[in-house]
């Protein structure tokens, strides 16, 4: 995936100053190692889109705001308004200009959360390289890349994120939003849990340097695969 350098230096320096030495480094490793070697378990989820009551998903911290980036024109304005919404990540100009959707809640002025939507392959191949397939061409989505700040854990902002997320996917005609969760982000797995999901497979993922592998096993109702 492209990046910008002069993006990534200014990501590290960022980590450096706010985070240390070991942050970075750790960083830094997680960065590289998926270009050499992956292997990891997913479970798939199937979301039917449909109106929810806000208040339901709100979370707790206050004095935060929510915008919804589809352009790094916007994204232009917002950092001139002290709003970055590309402040967390190096690939965020590369996602926008094709065609990715990113929901940012700021508290104050500062990003404390981000996660991506994807109503076209293209969009979805710059956040999501699983080859689990998503219909877009009847009204089906993908969401992924969802990050919350550290210092801002705890407080709902995932769960509230996937709410927007959601109900801005509604309010264009989408009815079905897939993503995969990794079988040992739990966190992950209670917060898609709120929104009644269907886990329909499970799969497998390993990367050798260019060389990939992906097996997927469906589940049935009774959580038996199959």
């Amino acid at each position: 995936m492209a990046y910008r350098p002069t993006a990534l230096f200014r990501r590290a320096r960022h980590i450096f100053q706010t985070e240390g030495l070991i942050p970075l480094l750790r960083t830094a490793f997680n960065f590289l190692a998926p270009y050499l070697f992956q292997y990891d378990t997913y479970y798939l989820y199937e979301h039917v889109i449909k109106e929810r009551k806000e208040a339901d998903f709100m979370p707790t911290i206050q004095g935060f705001t929510v915008h919804i980036v589809t352009s790094n024109e916007q994204a232009d304005k917002l950092a001139a308004d002290g709003f970055d919404p590309r402040s967390h990540s190096v690939y965020s100009r590369g996602r926008l200009d094709k065609g990715a959707i990113a929901l940012c809640i700021f508290v104050g002025r500062e990003l404390a959360h981000i996660g991506w939507m994807a109503m076209s392959q293209e969009a979805k191949d710059t956040f999501d390289s699983l080859p689990y397939k998503v219909d877009f061409s009847h009204k089906e989505a993908c969401t992924g890349a969802t990050v919350t700040i550290p210092k801002y854990r705890g407080n709902g902002l995932m769960t509230y994120g996937y709410f927007k997320r959601f109900q801005y996917l509604w309010e264009r005609g989408i009815t079905i939003s897939r993503n995969a969760v990794a079988t040992n982000n739990i966190a992950s797995q209670r917060v898609h849990a709120k929104f009644g999901p269907r886990i329909y497979a499970r799969a497998r993922y390993l990367k050798v340097l260019k060389w990939k592998f992906w097996k997927e096993k469906a589940i049935t109702p009774s959580g038996h695969q199959e």
